[in-house]
C-alpha cells in the first residue's frame, strides 16, 4: 500500500518514530525541496524534482490518530519503492565516512592545497569553510527507505541525516551541493579559488629537521659529493690502514664561530674534503716560497702534516726488477704495481730497474698508465741501463723539496754502464728520504767484489747537494746512508745461494709454497749482513717467496740450459732509519706472473713515520712530468675504450645455437 505521491505506508513503529521528527520536517519540506533544486541546478550536484510529494506524505502521516495507528500496526508491510525521479548529476561524490578517512590519510601524507594557492595551507576554514557534517540519528522509517533505495547517492542520504539531526532542513540542498562540489573538485584536482572552501592547515607527521646555519650545508653541496662506492672509505681506512681523514682545524672553526653545530662541521668537512678553509690572515702572513721558520702555520709544519696524515705515517711501495734488456714489456703491470693483497694503494711508488729496456720513455709511460691519474711522476733518473722512477700522489707534491740525484759507476772499463748505483733524494715534510738502486758484480763466488761495490757506492754518492740535512749531527761524510732519515736500497745485488743445484731443487720441491727458511741458511747476503761487512745498520723483511733468479723466459721453471744456474735471491730490498721503529715492513714478495725476463720483480710495502718540517728548504713547487702524465692518461682512456669495444663486438658476434 502506498501514498498517492508514491511513498509507501510502513508499520506502526516506523510511523510512530517518524512522527517525532517529521513534524518540523513537514513545515520546511517545500522550502528544502526548492533550495535543493535551486542549489543543485547551480552546482550540478543534486536535483530533487519531486520534493513536494515527499512533504505531502509526511503531512498525511501526522493526521493519523492513535486508534488508527493501532490498526495500521496490523497492516502487512509492503516492499518500499524508491522515489520516482531521484537522480544525480555527478557520480563522483563521497559519503561522510569515506570523506573523513580520505581526508585524514591525505593530511598525514601530503598537502591538499594547490601549489599556486599559498594562503590555503596557512589559514583554517574561513568564510566558506567545510566543517565535517555531524552524523545524527536517523529515523527507522528513513533507514528503511534508505536501505531499500536503488539510487547510489551517498550525498543525498547524508543530506537527509544532517537535516534531521540538526532540526533544520532549510540548508539541506545547500550543504549537499557544497559537499558534492567540493569533493568533486578534489577528485579532479581543481584548485580552490574565490569563494570556494579552503581546507584546514596541514601539519607534518613528524617535526621538520633543523635548518643548518652553515653556508656549506648539505642542500647546497652539489659539486663535491662522495661516490656511493666510496662511502665506506672512512670506515675501512680507520680499521685497516689506520688512517683517519680528519682535520685539526675543526676545533678552530668552532672556536671562531665559523660553524654553529656538529651537522655544519660535518658538512664543511665533507664539502671541502681535506682542503679545509684558509683564513685570510694566514694567507697574508704566510709565504710558501721563503717559508716560515715556525712549526705553526708552516707549509711543512705539524698542522699540515696532521691534516693529511693524522697518524703521521705514509705508505711507500719499493720495487726492483732486472729486465734483462728485453724490448718486450708485459701487457699488464697491475699485478706488479697494484697487488691485490693490500686494500689501498700507497702514497709513494719508487721503481728501480736494472738492465732496463731500450725505450726508457715507453717504460715510464707504462708506469704512469698503470698508476692512473691519482699519481704523478715526481722525478726520474737513469745511469746507463739503471732506471729509477718516483711517483707520488698528485696532492702531495707541494710538500716535497727539490729532488736531487747522483750516480756511481763500479765497472769503469765497460762502455755501457750496466753495473753501478743510482741515488735519488728529497725531503718530504720534515723527513729526508734516500732511494738507491744498484747492480752489483755477478758471479757465484764474487762476494768480495760485491762488497767493494757497496763500499764505493756509500762513499761516492754525493747527496744531498742543496737540500739541507735534517740532522747533520748524526751524519758521516764517508757514508751517504747516514745523511738521511730514511734509506731504501734495492736492486740486483747478485748474492747467491752457497749450495748446489740438486740440493736447492730438492728443497724447493719439498716446500713448494712459502717455507724457504732452509734456503736462506745458504744465502750469501744474509750471512754477510749478520757479520756486519755489508749494509751496516740495514734491515730486511722476512722472505716468504721463492728465489727470483734464474727462470726460463716465459716459463715458471728455473734455468734448464747447460749452465744450470742455481736459483738465488739476487733481487733484494733493504732499509735503514735514523730513528728506531720509523719503518715498518708490511709486505715483502715477488711477482711471479711477469715472465718476460729471467728475473722476477720483487717489491716491498712499508709504513714510514713522517715528521713535520720547516719551510726553510728549497721546494719543488709542485713540479712533475706533465707531458708524461697526459700521455699516460690518454693511453689509459684509449685502452679502456678499446676494451669496451672488444666486449661489445664479442657480444654482437656471438652465435646462440638451440639443440
Amino acid at each position: 500500500m502506498s501514498t498517492p505521491n508514491g511513498f509507501p505506508h510502513h508499520s506502526g513503529a516506523c510511523v510512530t518514530r517518524s512522527m517525532e521528527g517529521g513534524a518540523v520536517q513537514d513545515l520546511h519540506a517545500k522550502k528544502a525541496g526548492k533550495a535543493a533544486k535551486k542549489d543543485a541546478g547551480g552546482n550540478g550536484a543534486l536535483t530533487f524534482e519531486d520534493a513536494p510529494s515527499a512533504g505531502t506524505a509526511l503531512s498525511e502521516t501526522l493526521k493519523l490518530l492513535p486508534d488508527d495507528l493501532k490498526a495500521n500496526m496490523k497492516m502487512k508491510p509492503l516492499a518500499p519503492r524508491p522515489p520516482q525521479k531521484p537522480r544525480l548529476e555527478r557520480a563522483a561524490s563521497l559519503d561522510e565516512k569515506s570523506w573523513r578517512r580520505w581526508r585524514r590519510f591525505r593530511t598525514s601524507q601530503e598537502s591538499l592545497t594547490d601549489p599556486n594557492e599559498t594562503s590555503s595551507s596557512n589559514g583554517s576554514l574561513q568564510e566558506a569553510s567545510l566543517s565535517p557534517p555531524a552524523r545524527g540519528r536517523a529515523s527507522p522509517c528513513y533507514q528503511c527507505c534508505h536501505q531499500n533505495s536503488l539510487h547510489s547517492s551517498p550525498d543525498a542520504s547524508e543530506a537527509s541525516a544532517v537535516g534531521k539531526s540538526r532540526g533544520s532542513t532549510s540548508d539541506l540542498g545547500k550543504r549537499a551541493s557544497e559537499l558534492s562540489s567540493a569533493f568533486g573538485g578534489l577528485l579532479r584536482g581543481k584548485a580552490f579559488a574565490g569563494s570556494k572552501p579552503r581546507l584546514s592547515q596541514v601539519m607534518p607527521a613528524r617535526p621538520l629537521p633543523p635548518l643548518e646555519l652553515s653556508v656549506a650545508s648539505h642542500s647546497l653541496r652539489t659539486a663535491n659529493r662522495i661516490d656511493s662506492d666510496c662511502l665506506d672509505y672512512r670506515h675501512y681506512s680507520q680499521h685497516k690502514s689506520g688512517r683517519v681523514s680528519s682535520s685539526l682545524s675543526d676545533t678552530r672553526l668552532h672556536g671562531n664561530g665559523m660553524v654553529y653545530d656538529h651537522c655544519s662541521t660535518d658538512s664543511m668537512k665533507s664539502t671541502f674534503s681535506l682542503l679545509t678553509p684558509i683564513r685570510s690572515k694566514d694567507v697574508r702572513s704566510r709565504s710558501y716560497l721563503e717559508g716560515s721558520l715556525l712549526a705553526s702555520g708552516a707549509l711543512l709544519g705539524a698542522e699540515e702534516l696532521s691534516r693529511y696524515f693524522p697518524d703521521r705515517n705514509i705508505g711507500i711501495f719499493v720495487a726492483t726488477w732486472n729486465m734483462q734488456g728485453q724490448k718486450e714489456l708485459p701487457l699488464n703491470l697491475d699485478d706488479f704495481l697494484l697487488p691485490a693483497d693490500p686494500d689501498y694503494a700507497q702514497d709513494m711508488y719508487v721503481i728501480g730497474v736494472q738492465e732496463g729496456c731500450p725505450d726508457r720513455r715507453e717504460w715510464e709511460i707504462r708506469l704512469q698508465e698503470t698508476l692512473g691519474p691519482h699519481y704523478v711522476m715526481l722525478y726520474s733518473a737513469a745511469h746507463g741501463v739503471l732506471y729509477m722512477s718516483v711517483f707520488i700522489r698528485r696532492d702531495l707534491i707541494w710538500f716535497c723539496s727539490e729532488v736531487e740525484y747522483a750516480t756511481v759507476t763500479t765497472r769503469i772499463v765497460s762502455q755501457i754502464k750496466t753495473k753501478g748505483a743510482l741515488g735519488i733524494s728529497f725531503t718530504f715534510f720534515g723527513t729526508s728520504f734516500l732511494f738507491i738502486t744498484s747492480h752489483f758484480t755477478s758471479g757465484d763466488s764474487k762476494v768480495n767484489e760485491r762488497k767493494l761495490d757497496y763500499n764505493k757506492t756509500i762513499q761516492s754518492l754525493t747527496l744531498p747537494k742543496n737540500v739541507p740535512d735534517t740532522n747533520p749531527y748524526r751524519s758521516s761524510s764517508s757514508d751517504v746512508t747516514t745523511r738521511f732519515d730514511e734509506v731504501f736500497w734495492f736492486g740486483d745485488f747478485n748474492f747467491r745461494l752457497n749450495k748446489d743445484r740438486e740440493t736447492v731443487d730438492s728443497i724447493l720441491n719439498q716446500n713448494p709454497e712459502t717455507d724457504v727458511s732452509r734456503l736462506l741458511a745458504y744465502d750469501q747476503l744474509t750471512s754477510e749482513m749478520s757479520r756486519g761487512s755489508i749494509f751496516k745498520g740495514f734491515q730486511e723483511a722476512d722472505i716468504h717467496f721463492r728465489p727470483s733468479y734464474k727462470f726460463d723466459i716465459g716459463k715458471d721453471s728455473y734455468d734448464t740450459t747447460s749452465k744450470q744456474r742455481t736459483p738465488s735471491y739476487t733481487d733484494r730490498v733493504v732499509f735503514r732509519s735514523r730513528y728506531r721503529d720509523d719503518i715498518h715492513a708490511v709486505k715483502y714478495s715477488s711477482c711471479p706472473v711477469i715472465k718476460t725476463s729471467d728475473h722476477r720483480p720483487v717489491f716491498a710495502l712499508f709504513r714510514v713515520k713522517v715528521r713535520p718540517g720547516r719551510d726553510n728548504i728549497p721546494l719543488a713547487a709542485g713540479q712533475f712530468d706533465r707531458e708524461l702524465y697526459l700521455i699516460g692518461i690518454k693511453r689509459r682512456i684509449t685502452r679502456e675504450l678499446q676494451k669496451r669495444k672488444e666486449q661489445k663486438d664479442q657480444k654482437s658476434s656471438s652465435i646462440c645455437s638451440i639443440s
